[in-house]
């Protein structure tokens, strides 16, 4: 069997890999020269644990392949998805004029039926016009081909895709057509044959799933990050207030984390392509208006603790920074917590110093030479007056505390994923404030 990926950036690389990993022959295609180029060189483009094993190792028994020719691609080719990037409009609707240029230029080269599936994340009503996108271009060729279109929304956590692509809790998919379902059973047979279930439904449904789960995922964190703030008013704890609720059966403990908001480029995006969508249709969805803009007020609280600490003057004040993705085993730092407290310090007059295991480059792409990147944590610690924790990587997690009294500046610790406890700082004569908890409990 052969398929073909267009795009290949974290969503159609992994994807490719993985299914050339289950023994389809697979191209990606791009019409970046220079990735493509790279990828045959074995320079993968993103930061993914274990990515980098599983291209070279399926590149080597040529179960996948890389080029910058959609039509060569085509050739024998039972399904093409479309893995191309959806960027949100300033209106927070998805773009999708990379989506539907492709399927333009399916239409313009294929000579056999093939089922075109949307694996980008799209709002509703995208496989219609991917469908009349396509119909277009046979049209002008006079071509009569028969071609199918299906929804396929990806459900991939950065840090953890390969595990979730090849061991998937659910496989979505939408259809209109009993060929086209077949075709999609067979790609996906070998995940059958371990157990993972495959819910086939309309298209509309499969398209709304993707913004549903990623809403639904943002509102269980914005939920609790409110929770948290008013915790840090009347005294509560949000980690018992989690295991408290988080033993219902009904809620589950899964997203009940207090923090300093989401980002990636999954939630904030999605978030505002589904309330944009609402809007179109006349429905407006404040409940996740609401998610939205808490979570853009939550990536300000641990400056604002910081802010207040100082008695509301950081000039001149070096501010050090653990982590700077938007999570632990990744280097992306779209909407990421850090670029809000970098420009926030920055425009009070502090400095910056920071350091992330894996993000130093893309940082350095974002931001340029305007803060300072350390080596290592104690590096961007030294001689700093604050340090906020803003990314939970394990190695921040037990750190040398003898060793940060005698490096900082001001013993201060501002922890924005709530990762240490307060005794273990405390007893180190740190000032330490976190999210959503006090030190007035006997438990």
């Amino acid at each position: 069997m052969k398929i073909s990926i267009v795009g290949t950036g974290y969503v159609g690389l992994v994807s490719g890999a993985c299914f050339a990993e289950t023994g389809i022959h697979t191209t990606c295609v791009d019409i970046n020269k220079k990735k493509i180029s790279k990828l045959k060189q074995g320079i993968i483009p993103i930061y993914e644990p274990g990515l980098d094993d599983l291209v070279e190792n399926n590149v080597k028994k040529e179960r996948l392949l890389f080029t910058t020719s959609l039509a060569e691609s085509l050739t024998d080719c039972l399904a093409i998805f479309i893995a191309v990037g959806t960027p949100p409009d300033e209106d927070g609707s998805a773009d999708l004029k990379y989506v539907l240029e492709v399927a333009r230029e399916i239409g313009r080269n294929i000579t056999d039926y093939i089922v075109i599936i949307t694996k980008s994340t799209v709002p509703i009503g995208t496989a219609e016009k991917v469908r009349k996108a396509c119909q277009e271009e046979l049209d002008k060729r006079g071509a009569a081909i028969e071609f199918d279109v299906a929804s396929n929304p990806e459900f991939l956590k950065e840090g953890a895709a390969i595990a979730d692509f090849l061991r998937p809790e659910r496989i979505v998919i939408g259809v209109d057509s009993p060929r086209a379902k077949g075709v999609l059973e067979k790609i996906y047979k070998p995940f059958l044959l371990n157990g993972h279930p495959i819910i086939f439904m309309n298209i509309a449904s499969s398209e709304l799933t993707k913004y549903a789960a990623n809403s639904m995922l943002a509102t269980r964190i914005s939920f609790m990050n409110d929770i948290a703030n008013l915790c840090d008013i009347v005294g509560g704890d949000i980690n018992m207030v989690r295991k408290g609720i988080g033993a219902d059966s009904r809620i589950g403990n899964k997203f009940l984390y207090a923090g300093i908001g989401y980002g990636g480029s999954c939630f904030p995006k999605d978030v505002k392509a589904l309330i944009k969508t609402g809007k179109d249709y006349n429905h407006p969805l404040t409940l996740l208006e609401a998610v939205e803009t808490i979570n853009d007020a939550q990536k300000a609280v641990l400056f604002n603790k910081l802010l207040h600490y100082f008695k509301g003057n950081i000039s001149g004040k070096k501010i050090a920074l653990w982590g700077l993705s938007f999570k632990p085993n990744t280097d992306d730092m779209r909407e990421a917590p850090a670029l809000t407290l970098i420009e926030k310090i920055q425009q009070a007059g502090g400095s910056v110093s920071a350091y992330d295991p894996v993000a130093t480059e893309e940082a350095r792409r974002i931001l340029g030479d305007s803060i300072e990147y350390a080596n290592d944590q104690y590096e961007a610690a030294n001689n700093a007056d604050a340090l906020l924790i803003v990314t939970e990587w394990r190695e921040f997690r037990m750190p040398h505390f003898d060793v940060l009294t005698k490096i900082m500046k001001h013993k201060a610790i501002f922890d924005g994923r709530n990762i240490f406890e307060h005794e273990d700082v405390l007893e180190h004569g740190f000032h330490y404030e976190c999210i959503g908890r006090n030190n007035n409990s006997y438990i």
